[in-house]
Order: C-alpha cells, then sequence, then structure tokens
C-alpha cells in the first residue's frame, strides 16, 4: 500500500535482490557485488498523484495496479519529507479557490536535496490571466510557508511558469559540492542518495584511466561531469533538447572545461562513428581527434540496441549502468566475447519494488 511502508523488511528485500543478481550475473563470472542501501523512507525525489473531487472536498489518490482500487494518500513514505510538507499545505489552499481546484486532475511534484520543489498542476481546461493570478497568490502562500518552489500550470498544448520550469540541485559527491540544474518534466535520478552513490562507485570504477570518455544517453550531465575528473576530456550525446539546455549549464557552473555535449541520439552517433552518416550537428567536431578507450552507457530499460552493442564493443572499458537487469543480461551475452566484467555493483533506486538498478565495469579479454 502507498500510504505504508515495511521498513522492517527493507534489509531482507535487498537481499534477495542481491541474490537476484548473483544469479543473473553467474554466467559472466561476475564478481561479488558492491551493495548500495537506500534510505528506508522519504527516498523518492519525484511524486505524481491525481487529483479526485468529492463534493467540496478533494485529496491526492494513487490506483492500485493490480485492483485499480482508488486510494486516497494524505502522507506518502516513499516521497521526500519536502514533498510530504508541501502536499499537506497545497490542497487546503487549492481547495478555497474555484479558479485553481476546478477541473485539476493532477499534481507532479520534483523535489531535491538542496530544498527546493517544482510543483506543476495539470487541468483538463484552458488556461487565462485569472488563473495566471490566482497561482501566483497560491505561489505566495506557500513560499510565506517556508517553500522554495516553482509554480507550473498544465493544460492541452499550454505550460505556464510563474517563474522558471527548473531547480538547482546540489549533490555531495566525495566531499565536492556540485550543481545540477533539473527541468521540470525531464529525466533526473529518482532516488538522490542512491544516485550519489553511483557517481561515488562510477568515480571509483575508473580511476587511473587514460584518454577519454566517451557517453551516450548522459541526460543533465549527472555521470558526466562527475567521471570528468578522471579522464582527459569527455564526448557525451543525449536527444532531449530540455536536458542538454541543462547540461550545458551544469557544465558552466560547476566550471568544468573537458566535457563537449552533443544533442543526438545513441543510434545516430552509432552511424556518425561508423562514417555511415554525415551530421551537421557535428559541425566543428572531429570525432577523430578523440582517444576515447573507455565508454559509459545508461540506457532506457530497452537496454543497448544491436548496432549499439556492436559500438561499445570497439572500445578496452565499458562503464554500464542498467535499470533492467535482463536487457543488461541480454547485452552481456554479446559483450563477453571480448570483455570481461570487472565489478558488479547494486544501487537499490527503487526499494520494495522488483525493480533493481546495477553497474558493471568490464575491460577487453
Amino acid at each position: 500500500m502507498p500510504n505504508s511502508l515495511h521498513i522492517e523488511d527493507y534489509e531482507q528485500q535487498l537481499a534477495e535482490k542481491t541474490d537476484r543478481l548473483k544469479a543473473m550475473m553467474a554466467p559472466f563470472n561476475a564478481p561479488e557485488p558492491e551493495i548500495f542501501s537506500s534510505p528506508k523512507s522519504h527516498y523518492r525525489m519525484r511524486a505524481e498523484f491525481r487529483v479526485w473531487h468529492d463534493g467540496d472536498d478533494l485529496f491526492h489518490i494513487m490506483f492500485d495496479k493490480e485492483t485499480k482500487e482508488r486510494i486516497r494518500i494524505d502522507q506518502f513514505p516513499v516521497a521526500s519529507q519536502l514533498i510530504n510538507h508541501v502536499m499537506a499545505k497545497i490542497l487546503p489552499l487549492i481547495k478555497e479557490n474555484e479558479l485553481l481546484r476546478h477541473k485539476l486532475f493532477q499534481i507532479d511534484y520534483l523535489s531535491t536535496l538542496s530544498n527546493k520543489l517544482i510543483v506543476s498542476l495539470l487541468y483538463h481546461k484552458k488556461l487565462g490571466d485569472e488563473w495566471i493570478e490566482a497561482a501566483k497568490q497560491l505561489k505566495e502562500k506557500l513560499t510565506n510557508e517556508g517553500f522554495d518552489l516553482q509554480l507550473i500550470g498544465r493544460a492541452s498544448k499550454t505550460k505556464i511558469m510563474l517563474d522558471n520550469d527548473y531547480v538547482d540541485e546540489c549533490l555531495t559527491i566525495n566531499g565536492r559540492n556540485m550543481i545540477y540544474r533539473q527541468v521540470e518534466n525531464s529525466f533526473t535520478q529518482p532516488n538522490a542518495q542512491v544516485n550519489v552513490k553511483m557517481l561515488a562507485w562510477a568515480i571509483a570504477a575508473t580511476k587511473n584511466s587514460t584518454g577519454d570518455l566517451l557517453e551516450l544517453y548522459c541526460g543533465n550531465g549527472n555521470f558526466s561531469l562527475a567521471l570528468a575528473q578522471n579522464f582527459e576530456r569527455v564526448l557525451a550525446t543525449e536527444i532531449a533538447k530540455p536536458s542538454v539546455t541543462a547540461a550545458q549549464y551544469n557544465i558552466a557552473a560547476n566550471h568544468i572545461n573537458n566535457v563537449q555535449i552533443i544533442r543526438m541520439s545513441a543510434e545516430d552517433f552509432t552511424q556518425a562513428m561508423r562514417g555511415v552518416r554525415e551530421f551537421k550537428r557535428l559541425d566543428g567536431i572531429n570525432l577523430s581527434d578523440y582517444q576515447c578507450n573507455t565508454i559509459f552507457v545508461d540506457p532506457p530499460r530497452s537496454g543497448l540496441d544491436d548496432k549499439t552493442v556492436k559500438l561499445v564493443q570497439e572500445y578496452d572499458n565499458i562503464l554500464y549502468i542498467s535499470c533492467n537487469p535482463e536487457t543488461l543480461c541480454d547485452n552481456l551475452a554479446v559483450l563477453n566475447e571480448t570483455h570481461v566484467v570487472k565489478k558488479l555493483a547494486l544501487f537499490d533506486q527503487f526499494p520494495y519494488t522488483h525493480h533493481m538498478e546495477s553497474g558493471v565495469l568490464l575491460t577487453r579479454r
């Protein structure tokens, strides 16, 4: 049930994931995994709730995935303390204003460890000047309650920002503070404290590397910027425009001068590397100048496509972060022909669920 967590079962569920990962990685002669646990509650930095209207009342709800039962959510221990605090404050304020409550069907929350929030109100109606005025008053009241937040209104083909559609997160990685701009409705790591552990593991795994790093699927530069310290240069690709813009900001904000971000898909970049096609967005970038001995991939749940797997095999060192052990194993079945698994890690990004985040470092045989 979303309203409660069985935190007394946390260690057991983590042990079960560990055993499952070991069994799945056994065919590849992987070493013992390093295990990185999650906070037992209030670990998720994002949450989305439908809004249920019941006469004069309205409240957050979620639907049970199996029974489709509607579940009222007043507190959500999965989400950060900050999200829980603003959840309790925002609904009474919306409830008292007809412009804000009418045809509101969903609220999305994004929080940070640096105590900043984005709250997005989603509507089945057009949003005009009167709504904007009401939203400004709502934001002012929440600010007076101590919340540092951005408020956004969304409707069909409409997005209204009162100020910005982003917040800046600050993560402390191995004693160093790093700034990461996070954009509303763009991908960010859901479990910030486990993300910090992932970054520290990746830095340690690639310590004493030589040459340059190639990264596919770089997002807002989450790994690119942290790993830059271990390489001469980093060449990274990302297709989503808001993530690329955030990554460029993060490069400047963290005073990093050896990272180059290219806006293109991993599949297109594979074609460019192979000389199959030329791309205008690569004008001024000589790919042959880079001496990339290491490649880093953090693909979607579907894993790497066949062509990208073949590209990845051309590098001496492969750092692979996976959110789906099944597709990871599918890819490893091919990568294992040329590379050996040197390091293995389990990151408990999604406690109390079947989902499992893992990391492997492979080196050429």
